[in-house]
């Protein structure tokens, strides 16, 4: 059984960690549209409150035109939030699932105190995007929208990036701190520093700082069938909080 308090409290800063450049309600479901980045957490519909269940044919449709306005496939993001009844419209009239992500959370209080004493996050929001597309092999296209997000992020920010001298960019990620929660976001490792400790050393380096800061607990958004990460994130501490799923139309 999910607690949907926590659901809803890690759900806003979510939201507030990864701003989408256009968000409108219709009632208590979220539509987060963003022209200049494809990722799904930007481009999706949230319901927030299970009992919200009016005119669902109405306002899918609805949602369905704003989201072709900015060329992209209507999505729903299926979390413990969404009514019963849009879960059941939506199986009924076969949509798919597009993709499953486990929501973890840790407890900063027990991250090792000597973990990353020598990383501070840098400033440099242009260095960290460059940084993040070498190391996760994004297309270089994507730069002007992810500098976008990252600029419109209104918490705290730490940006860190490890480099080496003879090979440049070894491993990025970025630490949002709302209050007592912190999210880690785009964390990434070069292909040819994998396995070595690289993730661990620079996750660990993000939590450090969000600690100092006043965070309490941390968070992370991983895609399921990334078996890499979740292993990682679980060796940090991290344990399920909930999932959810992305859920389209079959013609999307």
């Amino acid at each position: 059984m999910n607690d949907l308090p926590k659901v809803r409290r890690l759900e806003a800063v979510g939201f507030r960690a990864w701003p989408a450049a256009s968000a409108q309600y219709d009632g208590s479901w979220l539509c987060r549209l963003t022209a200049g980045h494809p990722s799904r957490r930007l481009n999706s519909v949230n319901p927030l409150d299970p009992s919200d269940i009016r005119d669902i044919a109405i306002r899918l449709e609805k949602a369905a035109k704003r989201f072709s306005d900015y060329g992209r496939p209507l999505l729903v993001r299926q979390t413990p939030l969404t009514p019963p009844q849009l879960i059941a419209f939506m199986d009924d009239a076969g949509w798919a699932d597009v993709g499953h992500t486990i929501v973890m959370t840790a407890n900063l209080a027990d991250l090792a105190r000597e973990e990353g004493v020598d990383h501070l996050p840098s400033r440099d929001v242009g260095r960290f995007v460059d940084a993040r597309i070498r190391v996760a092999g994004d297309d270089p296209a994507l730069k002007p929208g992810l500098t976008e997000i990252i600029n419109a992020i209104k918490p705290e920010v730490g940006l860190f990036i490890f480099e080496e001298a003879d090979f440049g960019p070894t491993a990025v990620t970025l630490a949002v701190q709302d209050n007592d929660l912190a999210g880690i976001l785009q964390l990434g490792v070069a292909e040819a520093r994998r396995g070595q400790g690289t993730g661990t050393a620079v996750l660990h380096a993000a939590l450090r700082w969000a600690r100092l800061k006043g965070a309490r607990q941390a968070w992370v958004q991983v895609e399921a069938d990334n078996a890499a990460a979740i292993a990682l994130y679980r060796r940090a501490g991290f344990n399920d909080a909930y999932r959810y799923t992305y859920r389209g139309p079959e013609a999307a």
